[in-house]
C-alpha cells in the first residue's frame, strides 16, 4: 500500500465524469447544455469545493494533465453558487447556460504548474421532478487554477481557509 490517503482520479471519480480546464481565476466561462428534451420541471444547482493536490505530471505529447501519482493534499469550504449562474435559454427545447463565475478561487497560487496546485471542482447538478422517484444527475469541471498578475504568489496550503486531509 503506498499509504496515500487518496489520489485525485478517485478524488472526482474518474476522469470519464469530469471535465478538466486550466484556467485564471478571473476567467469566467459559459457552457450550453442542451438536454434535448423539456425541462420545465427541472431543478439546478450550481456549488464548488477546491481542493489542493500535490503534483501533476503532464503528457509529452498531448500536454494533457496526468493525475496517476497525484495526492489531494486537503481542501477548502464548499462555495454555493445560487441560481444566478444558471440560465435557462429555453425550458421546452431542453437548453441552459451555465456559467463557471470568476474568483470562484481567491487564494494563493504557487506560479509553477505543477506543484500544490489548487483545483476548484465545480458540480452542476440536475434534478427532474417528473419521474418518481425524483432523478438528480450531475457533471463535474475540474478547473486548473494557474497564476496571474493579480493573485497573490504563496503556498495555498498555508492559506487561513485551508483544511489538510489527516494522513493517518
Amino acid at each position: 500500500m503506498s499509504g496515500r490517503v487518496l489520489d485525485f482520479k478517485s478524488y472526482v471519480g474518474g476522469m470519464d465524469n469530469v471535465i478538466v480546464e486550466e484556467m485564471v481565476p478571473s476567467k469566467q466561462k459559459t457552457f450550453r447544455y442542451d438536454y434535448g428534451v423539456d425541462i420545465t420541471n427541472y431543478s439546478f444547482e450550481l456549488s464548488a469545493q477546491t481542493i489542493v493536490i500535490d503534483t501533476i505530471a503532464y503528457d509529452r505529447v498531448t500536454g494533457d494533465p496526468n493525475f496517476t501519482d497525484s495526492t489531494v493534499l486537503g481542501s477548502f469550504a464548499n462555495v454555493d453558487f445560487g441560481a444566478g449562474n444558471i440560465n435557462v435559454v429555453s425550458a421546452a427545447n431542453g437548453t441552459v447556460d451555465i456559467t463557471i463565475p470568476a474568483q470562484r478561487y481567491t487564494g494563493n497560487i504557487i506560479p509553477d504548474a505543477r506543484t500544490n496546485v489548487p483545483v476548484t471542482v465545480v458540480s452542476v447538478k440536475w434534478t427532474d421532478s417528473t419521474i418518481t422517484p425524483t432523478q438528480t444527475d450531475s457533471h463535474r469541471w475540474a478547473i486548473l487554477e494557474r497564476y496571474e498578475p493579480d493573485v497573490t504568489i504563496g503556498n495555498p496550503t498555508l492559506d487561513a481557509g485551508f483544511t489538510a486531509i489527516p494522513t493517518s
